[in-house]
């Protein structure tokens, strides 16, 4: 299958040891706000000074993504004793959105939203963000595929829980409508155990797909992750932030807190700078310390 070009990166790598470049930093809020605005714009702050380039969140429509036996089910939380409150109160509307646009755009961090349903998906163009997200959960939904693959716009495609041959359908549909990608390997566990982040799927995607591949990362342990999947050519790299990791919320747990985002970040615009471009050259610091010990030349 052949690669489209089409985001920042003008690059796709394909070797086993891709050389490393300083990836797209995308600080996943989810719905790690709680409902609220205010603890939304201080996840943004904790994004923007760590110096993410994107902050994330999700948008659902409750009566689409959940069965009304779902939604009518008991469960307890913050906003009631079902899942319909639970659910309801979680979700921003229109004026949260434009709340969080004018937000971001004065802390001049970019945002983008992974639509769970096409009505979502539809409520987020008028925003003309610049990616769309597809999550791992959508990904065997052909329907939506089909809608946000015919917007054009660049769009990460999170491939956990997923086969190689669910990814081949959604893949065929992005490379019939032209529109530019990046897999992002993930493992949908919350959170992910060590031994299940299988890394080296981020050589195998790229390899079977030609498609510039990211990493979603779900872990508690951060620092040699981000480190490793940098090493092997990510090209974009997400993580769930929070203010606090005990605060109410599934995806909490598995999510870094300020000083974890910080590190992260400094991690990997620290890697390139070391790793350099691969190519041998005598340095001009070298250059004085080889007329110092080769005395026979």
């Amino acid at each position: 299958m052949n690669a489209v070009q089409g985001f920042d990166f003008d690059y796709i790598q394909t070797s086993p040891w891709p050389i490393a470049r300083r990836p797209i930093v995308i600080a996943e809020i989810g719905i790690n706000h709680n409902g609220s605005i205010e603890i939304a714009k201080q996840l943004i702050d904790m994004a923007a000074n760590a110096g993410c380039d994107y902050v994330k969140f999700q948008k659902r429509t409750v009566e689409v993504v959940y069965t009304r036996e779902q939604l009518d089910s008991p469960r307890e939380s913050p906003w009631g004793g079902t899942q319909r409150e639970q659910k309801e109160g979680l979700e921003f509307d229109e004026e949260a959105y434009n709340e969080i646009n004018d937000y971001c755009k004065n802390k001049g961090i970019g945002w983008f939203a992974s639509a769970w349903d096409i009505e979502s998906l539809k409520f987020l163009r008028k925003y003309d963000l610049p990616y769309n997200k597809v999550a791992s959960a959508m990904l065997t939904h052909l329907p939506f595929i089909e809608e946000i693959a015919g917007e054009g716009k660049p769009t990460f495609v999170s491939t956990g829980m997923s086969t190689y041959e669910q990814i081949d359908k959604a893949v065929e549909v992005f490379t019939r409508c032209r529109c530019p990608i990046v897999l992002m390997h993930s493992v949908s566990e919350y959170p992910a155990p060590v031994e299940s982040l299988n890394l080296l799927t981020i050589n195998s995607l790229r390899e079977r797909y030609g498609l510039p591949v990211g990493y979603s990362g779900h872990e508690t342990v951060m620092a040699n992750v981000v480190n490793f999947a940098t090493l092997l050519g990510a090209v974009a790299l997400e993580r769930h932030i929070t203010l606090d990791r005990k605060m109410y919320g599934t995806d909490q747990s598995a999510s870094l807190e300020q000083p974890g985002l910080n590190k992260m970040v400094a991690y990997v615009n620290f890697l390139p700078l070391i790793l350099g471009d691969g190519v041998k050259r005598v340095t001009e610091e070298e250059e004085k310390v080889a007329k110092k010990l080769r005395y026979w030349e």
